[in-house]
C-alpha cells in the first residue's frame, strides 16, 4: 500500500459515523459506496436519497445510518475511495520498464489501466460528477488532475529526457486533458459498443500527438516490437512474404497482416 492510499484510507475511517471492525461491517460499506454510484448515476445527486441508496444495497436504512449520516457523507466516502484507487493505480505502473517499450505499447498500457479503473462504479461516477455538478464535492478538486499531469510528464521525462521541462508539463496536460474529454463523453454514453469505440480512440489520439515528440524513430535504444493490429498481442509467427513484404498470423486472434499493419483476408 503507498504513503497516499493509507492516507486515503485513514480519511475515509475518519469520514465514517462508525468504524468497520469485521470484514463484514467492510464489505457492507463498500456495497453501500457502490449501491449509491448506482444511485447517483441513475437518478443524480439531487434526486438521490439515502432510502434509495439502502434499498439498492439490500440493506436496512437504520444500517446504512450506522455508517453515513446523509448522501453527503456518502458522497465523500466516494471521492476518497476513487483517489485511493487513482493513486494505488499510479503506483503500480513500472515506469523504468514501460518507457523502454515502443510508443503504442507504452499508451496502451496506461489506457488499459486507466479503463480497467473506470470499471469500478464508484470511480466511474466520481469522474463524471466531477465535470457535472462540481459543487458536490468536498475532497477532490483541481489538484487531482494535476496530479495526473506530473505523473504523466514524469514518464514522458524518462522516456525522452532531452526536451525542457515546460515541454514535458505542456505535452502531459493536453494528453491529460483530451483524454479526460473523450473518457467523460464514453462513460456518459448509453450504449456500450459506442462507449468501447471511444474508449479505443484515447490510445490513437495520444500516440498521434506524441510520435513527433515521444515516436519510436526517435530512440535507438528502443526495441522494435511487433504487435497485432487486430488485439495489440505481441504472439505472432511469420507467415512468408506478399509483395516483397513480411507477412505475420496472429497467434491469439488467428488473423493475418503484412508489415506496417495491413490486413490480409484470413
Amino acid at each position: 500500500m503507498t504513503e497516499h492510499s493509507r492516507s486515503s484510507s485513514s480519511k475515509l475511517s475518519n469520514n465514517l459515523r462508525r468504524q468497520p471492525k469485521q470484514h463484514r461491517g467492510k464489505a457492507r460499506v463498500e456495497k453501500i459506496l457502490d449501491a449509491a454510484a448506482a444511485v447517483f448515476d441513475e437518478v443524480g445527486y439531487e434526486a438521490a436519497t439515502t432510502h434509495l441508496i439502502a434499498a439498492k444495497a439490500g440493506t436496512a436504512i437504520g444500517s446504512l445510518y450506522q455508517f453515513f449520516p446523509d448522501k453527503a457523507a456518502i458522497f465523500k466516502a466516494m471521492e476518497l475511495r476513487h483517489a485511493e484507487r487513482v493513486k494505488a493505480m499510479w503506483a503500480e505502473v513500472d515506469i523504468p520498464a514501460i518507457v523502454q517499450l515502443p510508443l503504442r505499447q507504452m499508451i496502451h498500457a496506461i489506457a488499459t489501466a486507466v479503463a480497467d479503473l473506470f470499471e469500478q462504479p464508484v470511480s466511474r461516477v466520481v469522474f463524471v460528477q466531477f465535470y457535472l455538478t462540481r459543487e458536490i464535492f468536498q475532497s477532490i478538486d483541481e489538484s487531482m488532475t494535476q496530479e495526473a499531469i506530473n505523473f504523466l510528464a514524469s514518464i514522458l521525462k524518462q522516456r525522452k529526457p532531452d526536451l525542457a521541462d515546460d515541454q514535458y508539463s505542456l505535452l502531459a496536460e493536453v494528453c491529460v486533458h483530451s483524454s479526460n474529454a473523450v473518457m467523460l463523453a464514453a462513460l456518459r454514453s448509453p450504449e456500450p459498443q459506442h462507449r468501447q469505440l471511444l474508449t479505443e480512440q484515447i490510445e490513437d489520439l495520444l500516440v498521434s500527438y506524441l510520435e513527433p515528440h515521444m515516436g519510436d524513430s526517435l530512440f535507438s535504444n528502443v526495441m522494435k516490437v511487433m504487435i497485432c493490429p487486430h488485439c495489440r498481442s505481441p504472439q505472432l509467427s511469420k507467415n512468408g512474404y506478399r509483395r516483397g513484404k513480411q507477412c505475420y498470423r496472429c497467434k491469439d486472434c488467428g488473423k493475418q497482416f503484412v508489415e506496417g499493419g495491413r490486413s490480409l483476408r484470413r
